[in-house]
């Protein structure tokens, strides 16, 4: 099961799902309001939409890959369904619970969203998390992604609901499925802060530090991230 990050959709997994598909079964979807997903009319929890579509499958287990928010909803939902989860990849993964420092460009992308001023998200969301640029590989398709989704995004996050309590980072101890922890060695530092974390207090975890990728690590460098799932995922 394939998460991506707020602002984006399932096509940031363009090159990755064909390799991938050749040795698993593989699922990706557009999180609500994203893509071309249903805009959001009501309250509603990515985790519990998490595990909609799970059942929507008929999938009792999942291995679940998740970058950025997408690995957010992951380790929520590995704490919340212990047992529904047979592994876990977390790609630049946010944590609920995590303290943000407070630095320029974090506090303007956070006025930007509670402004609701989609044309100033869109364009710190390529500066802070796709800072490679367009002339990166991807860097066509995430302009075309981030443009898309910038005002989907706002009316998902009006209508997303964190459940009372969601809080992982105090319990990360807790995560008993065989973890994996990639992250671009050029996404922004409060990344790599969260990932050493992970690793550190998730048992067994193991990190990976990919060279030359962002905040995008699967359209910046999808080889090197399909051979590491092939190498993790049961």
């Amino acid at each position: 099961m394939l998460l991506h990050g707020a602002g984006m959709d399932s096509r940031l997994w363009d090159a990755v799902v064909p390799e991938l598909a050749r040795h698993h079964d593989v699922i990706r979807y557009d999180a609500r309001g994203l893509g071309g997903a249903t805009p959001p009319s009501k309250p509603f929890s990515d985790v519990e939409d998490l595990g909609a579509v799970l059942d929507h499958f008929g999938l009792r287990r999942a291995a679940l890959v998740g970058v950025s928010m997408g690995g957010e909803s992951a380790l929520d939902f590995a704490l919340a369904h212990p047992e529904r989860v047979a592994a876990l990849a977390l790609v630049g993964a946010s944590v609920s619970g995590h303290v943000w420092p407070q630095r320029p460009e974090l506090s303007a992308y956070a006025t930007a969203r509670r402004k609701r001023d989609t044309a100033t998200l869109a364009e710190l969301e390529l500066t802070i998390w796709a800072a490679m640029g367009r002339t990166a590989p991807g860097g066509e398709l995430i302009e075309t992604m981030v443009a898309s989704n910038a005002k989907r995004r706002v009316v998902n996050e009006q209508h997303c609901v964190l459940s009372p309590g969601r809080d992982a980072e105090p319990h990360l101890a807790d995560i008993l499925a065989p973890t994996l922890v990639i992250h671009g060695d050029r996404d922004h530092p409060e990344i790599v802060v969260i990932a050493g974390r992970l690793v550190t207090d998730i048992s067994g975890a193991r990190g990976e530090t990919v060279p030359d990728a962002d905040h995008y690590l699967p359209l910046r460098t999808p080889e090197r991230l399909t051979e590491l799932l092939l190498s993790h995922l049961p």
